[in-house]
C-alpha cells in the first residue's frame, strides 16, 4: 500500500499542494489528473524518491519494484530487443550470476540460477519482449536492429516497452500515449487492463483513462482529492461538488442550456449513419460532463469563415508520395463545407501524407487536384510547433499576424488560450510543448479558415484544453479533416470516417468503436507478397538525358538538405550536453529537445534514403 499523510510540496517558493492524505492499495489503477503545472509529475518524483516532501510523509513498501518510462536515453548500437529486455532487472541480475557461476564451475549456484530463471519466466524473455514491441508497432524485422536505427519517437516506444517488460509492483506512466498512434494506444489499453500490479497513470486521453483506471487522484487549488470510479465518474462527482456553489451552479445551467440547443439543431439534420449516431451520443455525454469544467482557463470559438464555396476540394485519380515512392494511389475524394472526416489507418499507412497533400505541402504525383479559389486552410501539424519564432513572444507573434489589433485586444484574444499577464511577453523558446500547441491553434483560429486539417492536434494538450477545443470544433461551420489517437475527439467531432489502407483511401462504414475489431481482422490476414510503400524496393528505370539531369540536380539539393539537418542536429546535441537541462524544472524543455531531435533524425533518415536511392539509380 502507498500511504500518504498530510503531504506538502513546494517548487522553489511556489506551493504545489499541501495537507494531502490518501491511500493507494495494491492492484488499484489510479489516474492522476490536474492542470499542467499542478504538480502531477512532481508527485511522481516524490514517489520515486527524487524529491523530498516539505511536510508530511509518503510511505511505500520497501519490497515494491517500481517501473516507469525513461525520458532520457543514449543512442547506442545495442539491439532493440536487448534494450527492452534490460527492463527486467532481476532477469539480467540472475543471468549475470549464472555466467559467473558457470565460469567458476559452481554446480550448486548454476542449478539455483536455472531454478530462478524458471520461476521468473526468464526463458520466455525474448518472446515477451518481442510481443511488447509488436504491440507498440515494431515490425518483426526491426526487433534486432540497433537503437541508432530508430528516431527519437520510436526510441520512446522502446522505453515504454522496457518499462512494461519489468515485472513491477508499481508502474508509473506519465503521458504514455503522446508518442503513440491509435493502433498502439488500443494495444496498450488492453495490456494495462491485464496488468497485475498497482498503476499510477498521468494522461489527458479521456477514453484511455476511462478504460484503464478505477480511481482518480485530482490535483487542483493546491489540494489532492481521491475519487472512486473511472474518469467519467470523476467528472460527474466533481460537477456535483461544484454545483453546491451558487455561482458555479448558475454557470453550469448556462453551459447545459447551450449544449442542449446545439444537440437539438444537430439531431434535426443528422443522418442515421453509425458515425452520426455515435457523435450524437458523444455530444449528449459532453453535455453531462461540461459542468465539471466550468472553471477551465480556456475559452475561445472559431469565427465564421469569410466564405464557404459549394466545393472546397476535388481529387480525381490522384497519387501522392515522396520522390519516386508512391504512398497513396488512385485517390478520388471531394469535400464540401460542413463535412467532418476522421482518418483511420495503421501506422505508416499514409494518413499524414494525405493531410500534407491537401495542405499543399506535397504536390500530386499524378491525377487531378482542384482547389476552390476561396479555399482557406488552417493546418495543424507537430512540425509547426518548431517553426514558431523562438525569440518572439505571443504578443509579438500575434501583432505580426494581425497588426490592426491593439495590445489590449491581442491580450484579450490570447487570454482565451490561457496566455495571460507576463506569459504573453515570455519568449516562445522557453514554452512547453503544450503551450506551443495552444499558440499555434490560436494563430490558426484567428485566420478564419474554411477547412481545418488537424494532424494529432491534442498531443501535449491537457484535458481542459482538449475539451475547450472539442467544444469550439462543434460549432465550426467549415470542414474538418482529423487525424488523432484521441478516440473521444474522433467520436464527438467526426460525422464520417475514412480509412487509409494498402495505399488507398476508402470510407469506413463503422464507428470509432468498430476500429479495434477492424485492426484485429487486418492483422490476422496473411501478408501479401507486395512490400509496404515505406519499404518498397525501388528499381532504376532507364533515364533519358533530361530525366538524368533532373535527378542529378535533385541529388545536389538532397546533399544540401542533409547538411542543414545535420547542422541542426549538432546544435541540439550541443544544447543537450548542458547538465542543467536534466534538472526537474527543465523537464519540459528536455522533452521538447528530445522531440525536435526525433523529428530531425526522422527527416534526415528520409532524405538519406532518397539520396542513396537516387545515387543507385544514377549509377545504374
Amino acid at each position: 500500500m502507498l500511504n500518504v499523510n498530510h503531504l506538502a510540496l513546494r517548487q522553489s517558493s511556489e506551493l504545489l499542494f499541501s495537507d494531502a492524505s490518501f491511500r493507494i492499495h495494491s492492484g488499484q489503477r489510479v489516474g492522476v489528473t490536474g492542470a499542467n503545472g499542478a504538480g502531477k509529475s512532481s508527485l511522481f518524483s516524490l514517489i520515486r524518491g527524487d524529491l523530498s516532501a516539505d511536510e508530511g510523509s509518503l510511505d511505500l513498501p520497501s519490497q515494491w519494484v517500481l517501473a516507469e518510462v525513461r525520458q532520457e536515453f543514449e543512442i547506442t548500437s545495442q539491439p532493440a530487443i536487448e534494450y527492452v529486455i534490460d527492463g527486467d532487472t532481476e532477469l539480467r541480475r540472475v543471468e549475470a550470476e549464472l555466467a559467473h557461476a558457470e565460469s567458476e564451475q559452481n554446480a550448486a549456484s548454476i542449478a539455483a540460477c536455472h531454478e530462478r530463471l524458471q520461476q521468473i519466466d526468464g526463458y520466455q524473455a525474448n518472446a515477451r519482449a518481442a510481443r511488447l514491441m509488436a504491440g507498440l508497432g515494431f515490425e518483426q524485422s526491426e526487433i534486432n536492429q540497433s537503437l541508432s536505427d530508430f528516431s527519437g519517437g520510436w526510441v520512446m516506444r522502446l522505453n515504454l516497452a522496457r518499462a512494461l517488460m519489468c515485472r513491477s509492483d508499481l508502474l508509473m506512466l506519465d503521458e504514455p500515449t503522446n508518442h503513440l498512434d491509435l493502433d498502439a494506444v488500443i494495444w496498450l489499453e488492453r495490456w494495462l487492463k491485464q496488468y497485475q500490479g498497482t498503476l499510477l497513470l498521468i494522461s489527458h486521453d479521456r477514453d484511455f483513462l476511462d478504460a484503464v483506471v478505477d480511481r482518480v487522484l485530482h490535483i487542483e487549488r493546491k489540494k489532492i482529492d481521491m475519487y472512486t470510479g473511472n474518469y467519467s465518474a470523476f467528472e460527474v462527482q466533481r460537477a456535483e461538488k461544484l454545483a453546491q456553489q451558487q455561482a458555479s451552479f448558475e454557470k453550469q445551467q448556462q453551459v447545459i442550456s447551450h449544449m442542449q440547443s446545439f444537440i437539438t439543431r444537430f439531431k434535426a439534420k443528422a443522418t442515421k449513419a453509425k458515425q452520426a449516431q455515435s457523435r450524437i451520443k458523444a455530444l449528449e455525454k459532453m453535455q453531462l460532463i461540461s459542468p465539471a469544467h466550468i472553471d477551465s482557463p480556456f475559452y475561445f470559438h472559431f469565427k465564421k469563415p469569410k466564405s464557404l464555396p459549394s466545393s472546397l476540394l476535388n481529387l480525381k485519380a490522384v497519387a501522392a508520395g515522396y520522390g519516386d515512392l508512391h504512398v497513396l494511389s488512385d485517390i478520388n475524394f471531394s469535400l464540401i463545407p460542413g463535412e467532418r472526416i476522421g482518418l483511420l489507418g495503421l501506422n505508416g499507412a499514409g494518413k499524414s501524407t494525405f493531410i500534407k497533400l491537401l495542405a499543399g505541402e506535397l504536390s500530386a504525383m499524378s491525377g487531378e487536384l482542384v482547389q476552390s479559389k476561396e479555399l482557406k486552410v488552417g493546418y495543424f501539424a507537430q512540425h509547426q510547433l518548431q517553426q514558431l519564432d523562438s525569440e518572439a513572444d505571443p504578443l509579438l507573434i500575434m501583432s505580426r499576424l494581425a497588426p490592426q489589433l491593439s495590445e489590449r485586444e491581442a491580450r484579450t484574444y490570447l487570454g482565451g488560450f490561457d496566455f495571460r499577464d507576463d506569459k504573453v511577453k515570455q519568449k516562445v523558446g522557453s514554452f512547453s510543448g503544450g503551450e506551443k500547441a495552444r499558440l499555434v491553434l490560436a494563430l490558426i483560429i484567428w485566420q478564419q479558415p474554411n477547412l481545418l486539417l488537424l494532424d494529432e492536434p491534442t498531443n501535449h494538450l491537457d484535458l481542459e484544453m482538449r475539451l475547450a477545443l472539442n467544444q469550439a470544433l462543434q460549432e465550426f461551420e467549415g470542414s474538418v479533416i482529423l487525424v488523432s489517437h484521441d478516440r473521444y475527439l474522433l467520436r464527438s467531432v467526426c460525422d464520417d470516417l475514412w480509412l487509409v489502407d494498402r495505399g488507398h483511401l476508402q470510407t469506413f462504414d463503422q464507428d470509432v468503436d468498430g476500429y479495434p475489431g477492424w485492426l484485429e481482422s487486418r492483422r490476422s490476414q496473411k501478408p501479401t507478397k507486395s512490400v509496404t510503400p515505406n519499404k518498397e524496393t525501388k528499381i532504376a528505370p532507364q533515364l533519358d538525358r533530361k530525366a538524368l539531369k533532373a535527378r542529378q540536380s535533385r541529388l545536389k539539393r538532397l546533399e544540401r538538405d542533409m547538411e542543414k539537418l545535420q547542422d541542426k542536429l549538432q546544435t541540439i546535441e550541443h544544447a543537450m550536453a548542458d547538465n542543467d537541462l536534466y534538472l526537474t524544472e527543465n523537464r519540459d524543455k528536455l522533452n521538447d529537445l528530445n522531440w525536435e531531435r526525433a523529428q530531425l533524425t526522422q527527416q534526415l533518415q528520409q532524405v538519406e534514403e532518397e539520396w542513396l536511392d537516387l545515387g543507385e539509380q544514377l549509377e545504374a
